[in-house]
């Protein structure tokens, strides 16, 4: 049998610290013809690590990629989303025949190998080289947005995550969707997006559309819609890829404003229990761990004071050592707890600890001799 793929590989950029692309020729066995990828990896990406990531593809990945790609490394830097792989496939030449179907939205005997391509050969070619988790998202614009649907009616498992940007709905295809949609027996995510400028005819099918999905009551859907004003065709997919990560991975964000008053400060149990309720359901979502952040260490320290709960800050001032137990971090929150608890001298060690450790982002030296220094006040008193 033919090697699956014949690879010429040239590397764009590979730097530390950057996201790294790498453009590859590719020939199938399914498609007998060469396509081009395009694979972005995440910032000091490690193929040595044990860390995994969630993939996504990107159909027409002539003019999509970089649209996708770029909001996932930006959203990624600032921590609002996890590092993904992003693999778009190239279909210029070859986008006609790639999404063909015939009237009753059949797929003919070249979107079927299309369709065979992505999902028999490139997901396990990039799940055997890249450190990919179970989490996998695709994206597609028009007929590419249409033709994502196949993977969603043919093997619902394939992917978790499907962003649909102004798709040119075939016939009958909607009612599919939406029966399939109902069947769902795990979480998955579903974007729909289309604009007030959008094409008159794909704009009424989809908003027909989204009217029927609504109508899905299964527990495992998490479907979001948007009708973007003075938007175009076109426009629409620079306002909808963001809206569409930020709502995928919506549990994976930093703990903000809004999360902390309206469901730790009223959650039943701990705000410890919240933290590590929260981590979990990341890990069960998107198939890897999250490495605790500062920004939750600190809500939840806030939230414990606030609620009195000794025990919880006991509890993450441990977690916090244990995590980072080179780090300021591991001093001031033990300092914290041994201080709010009254054993002010076992404060005072674990502040002074601290100063020989690593500053955070938000702790350092000077707040650490600030801490010392209030102590040592209130012992001579």
């Amino acid at each position: 049998m033919k090697t699956f793929f014949t690879t010429i590989l040239m590397f764009c950029l590979a730097v530390s610290g950057y996201a790294q692309t790498i453009h590859k020729t590719v020939k199938s066995d399914k498609l007998n013809s060469p396509r081009e990828l395009k694979i972005q990896l995440p910032r000091n990406y490690d193929a040595k690590a044990e860390r995994v990531y969630p993939l996504v593809i990107v159909l027409d990945g002539d003019y999509l990629f970089e649209p996708v790609a770029g909001n996932v490394d930006y959203q990624a830097y600032w921590e609002d989303i996890p590092e993904c792989i992003v693999v778009g496939v190239n279909q210029e030449i070859y986008r006609k025949t790639d999404f063909e179907h015939d009237e009753e939205g059949i797929l003919s005997e070249n979107g079927e190998n299309f369709y065979a391509f992505v999902h028999d050969e490139l997901m396990p070619f990039i799940e055997s080289n890249y450190k990919v988790s179970e989490f996998k998202v695709v994206v597609g614009h028009d007929e590419g947005a249409n033709f994502i649907n196949y993977f969603l009616l043919k093997d619902k498992n394939s992917f978790r995550a499907y962003i649909s940007l102004s798709p040119d709905l075939e016939t009958n295809i909607v009612d599919k969707i939406q029966s399939q949609l109902a069947a769902l027996d795990r979480e998955t995510f579903y974007y729909l997006a289309t604009g007030s400028e959008d094409f008159k005819s794909i704009k009424a099918e989809v908003v027909e559309c989204d009217a029927k999905l609504k109508t899905v009551e299964n527990e495992k859907l998490k479907y979001t819609f948007h009708n973007f004003d003075d938007a175009n065709h076109y426009s629409l997919v620079g306002m909808g890829i963001p809206k569409a990560l930020n709502d995928i991975f919506t549990l994976y964000k930093p703990i903000d404003g809004k999360e902390y008053k309206e469901k730790i400060l009223t959650y039943e149990g701990s705000p410890y229990d919240y933290l590590v309720s929260k981590y979990d359901n990341i890990k069960y979502f998107y198939g890897f761990e999250k490495r605790l952040v500062e920004n939750d260490i600190r809500a939840i320290a806030a939230a414990s004071k606030k609620k009195d709960d000794l025990v919880s800050l006991e509890n993450l001032a441990l977690l916090v050592k244990k995590e980072y137990p080179r780090s300021m971090l591991s001093s001031y929150y033990m300092g914290m707890y041994y201080e709010i608890e009254g054993s002010l001298r076992k404060a005072l060690l674990q502040y002074k600890s601290g100063l020989m450790l690593e500053p955070s982002q938000y702790i350092d030296k000077e707040l650490m001799l600030d801490k010392m220094y209030q102590i040592q006040d209130e012992l001579k008193n």
